[in-house]
């Protein structure tokens, strides 16, 4: 209740408006501070990773890290909420590529009417890999699969990534056609993007530091089409942009992109 009232009397002095954008604020000054440096690529980036620092995220170390907060469900997950709405209905499973230890899952799965035999099939590095599967046995999560090998993931139709491209050691293209075959739909949310040519930079977790990448969108966006997907919805993450010292303004983008059905898989 005290926290509640003071609460309360910060919007009444304020007003709702400046609590935002306050708020706002301290969620761009916290993303600006996770990041260092600027990077030819992947390689080099991993290469300045800092002595005591585990280098990339194949780490069991780091699988705990945020765990409970990338479980909540944020603004940003809505129009990906919706998509799945449509979609998933007609399917019997969905890879969620890059998913952690099944995090969107546990977040969504309440809000989702997911048939009991449905499939959560996560692609992730081995180590996460491994400590999701050891989690969702321990949670009694049976609807959640995991696999470390991108060649062997049972074909799916709905593909998510959340927070998935930032993080690739190859493009993304690369990334698609090493799949058993290309899903129909694509649903990409939380991809850095900025004007320009892409750049690579150290994010700072605990104890551990991982190249992330901010794409050039003209060419991220021309690869998708390359590939074969027409991109049908898009929208922006404001409390995700953020300028960085080294590259300038980055912005966060969610795509829903569909495959063209004429093409030739």
């Amino acid at each position: 209740m005290i926290v509640q009232r003071t609460m309360r009397n910060v919007v009444t002095a304020l007003g709702l408006a400046e609590v935002k954008r306050k708020v706002s604020l301290l969620i761009r000054d916290d993303i600006r501070r996770r990041f260092r440096g600027r990077f030819a690529d992947y390689t080099a980036a991993m290469s300045n990773v800092r002595p005591g620092h585990l280098a990339g995220y194949d780490h069991a170390e780091i699988a705990d890290v945020a765990f409970e907060q990338m479980c909540a469900v944020t603004l940003w997950d809505y129009p990906v909420l919706f998509w799945l709405g449509k979609l998933l209905p007609r399917y019997d499973n969905i890879l969620d590529a890059a998913g952690h230890m099944g995090t969107k899952y546990r977040a969504w799965r309440d809000l989702l009417d997911l048939p009991a035999d449905f499939e959560w099939i996560v692609y992730e590095v081995p180590a996460i890999a491994e400590a999701g599967r050891r989690r969702a046995l321990k949670d009694g999560l049976g609807s959640l699969r995991f696999h470390d090998d991108l060649a062997a993931v049972p074909p799916s139709d709905v593909m998510l990534g959340s927070g998935l491209l930032q993080y690739l050691d190859e493009p993304f293209a690369a990334f698609m056609r090493r799949l058993p075959r290309l899903p129909e739909h694509l649903l990409l949310n939380k991809v850095a993007v900025r004007d320009g040519e892409t750049v690579v930079t150290l994010e700072v977790f605990p104890g551990a530091e991982v190249p992330y990448l901010v794409l050039g969108r003209a060419a991220f966006e021309a690869s998708l089409a390359e590939l074969g997907y027409k991109i049908i919805d898009q929208w922006e993450i404001g409390d995700l942009s953020f300028k960085h010292p080294a590259f300038g303004q980055s912005s966060s983008q969610g795509y829903y992109a569909r495959l063209d059905p004429q093409r030739n898989q």
